[in-house]
């Protein structure tokens, strides 16, 4: 019963890490009110501890490493050979989430709604840098509602044609299409994706038109030049590798400004249409309010996972160029980025359909 008897003055809110602290008033009271009065202060104080602990148990349990394209597509590629590598580092399960459509928007819109814990990171690219000016009415800012982490790949393309087509060079394609333009088309991973980048960037520059057929990623606009369905499609080197080994497509150029080293035979764009460039970066970012020092921890393991011969290779193999920026330097790239991307836009009158 004397518990309801106590009586508490508020003398001080004190409000720390969302936390309300609640002062007694001093005075006389009896050594059982003082003990309960410090054990609570304690629990309080407790409670209120510097986020910077959370760093030194992250990470107790799974990781959601999110992908902004469909299962089979190459940021999919990519994003696995990581996972599996941080897995591995960190101690905790990495699972993949795939989250394609809207130029990686979607993807991007999710994790930015995620709790900055650590436990939610968005693997961007590319997209992400163009889409934050080709969409006008995103739900995030990639600057503001993101920590940058680190740039960890970077990766060239290859423009595909069917064989139904019949062309062999790049200058084919140009040719057939201004002999009968609006009649060819070309799939895309969709609007804002490096492979719609590819072509517009390409259609601009050849002066030729063809039609646009987006995809919800680039697993099912493979799948559609694969059957025929479209005819051009500027796609990820890795994907397309075995099929134009197979002969089922045919490899017209890659859109490097020079030619591969490990693939020699193969012509550049910019051969053709002198100046032509689009390459694209993988990198990880986390929601805003991340603690740093979880960044900081992240962005080591990544670094280790690039510095491992057997994922090196694994990048290597499937056309990539590995390297770990440092969060500041990621963050430099990415302004810059973003606005190359909107300049990009703006020379072209590239509009969402």
């Amino acid at each position: 019963m004397w518990l309801r008897s106590i009586r508490v003055t508020v003398t001080a809110l004190v409000r720390e890490n969302g936390i309300v602290f609640v002062a007694p008033r001093t005075g006389n009271s009896s050594p059982t009110r003082r003990r309960i009065t410090a054990t609570g202060l304690a629990v309080l104080a407790a409670l209120a501890a510097p986020r910077g602990t959370h760093a030194q148990t992250w990470p107790d349990h799974a990781v959601n490493y999110i992908v902004p394209s469909s299962p089979g597509s190459s940021p999919d590629i990519v994003g696995r050979i990581m996972a599996e590598a941080l897995a591995k580092i960190l101690g905790q399960p990495v699972v993949v989430l795939n989250r394609p459509g809207a130029g990686g928007t979607i993807a991007a819109a999710v994790a930015a709604k995620a709790s900055p814990d650590g436990y939610t990171i968005l693997q961007a690219n590319t997209n992400h840098s163009f889409s934050q000016t080709l969409y006008r009415n995103l739900s995030y800012d990639l600057e503001k509602d993101f920590v940058p982490v680190t740039r960890f790949a970077s990766a060239f393309y290859i423009v595909l044609a069917h064989p139904k087509l019949g062309v062999t060079t790049l200058k084919g394609l140009i040719d057939k299409a201004k002999a009968a333009p609006g009649t060819l088309n070309y799939a895309s991973a969709g609007i804002g994706s490096a492979t719609f980048i590819v072509a517009e960037v390409l259609k601009a520059q050849a002066h030729i038109d063809m039609v646009h057929i987006p995809y919800a990623g680039g697993g099912p606009a493979l799948t559609s030049i694969l059957s025929g369905v479209t005819e051009v499609y500027g796609s990820p080197y890795a994907t397309a590798k075995p099929f134009v080994d197979e002969k089922k497509l045919v490899g017209l150029a890659l859109t490097s400004a020079k030619r591969i080293p490990f693939l020699p035979d193969i012509p550049t764009v910019a051969e053709t249409i002198p100046g032509y460039e689009v390459t694209t970066w993988y990198g990880m970012m986390l929601p805003a309010g991340t603690p740093a020092a979880v960044r900081d921890r992240i962005r080591a393991a990544a670094a280790q996972a690039v510095a491992d011969p057997q994922t090196r290779k694994r990048f290597e193999d499937l056309g990539y160029v590995t390297m770990t920026d440092e969060p500041e330097a990621f963050a430099r790239f990415l302004h810059k980025d973003i606005a190359d991307m909107a300049d990009l836009i703006k020379r072209y009158n590239l509009k969402p359909e």
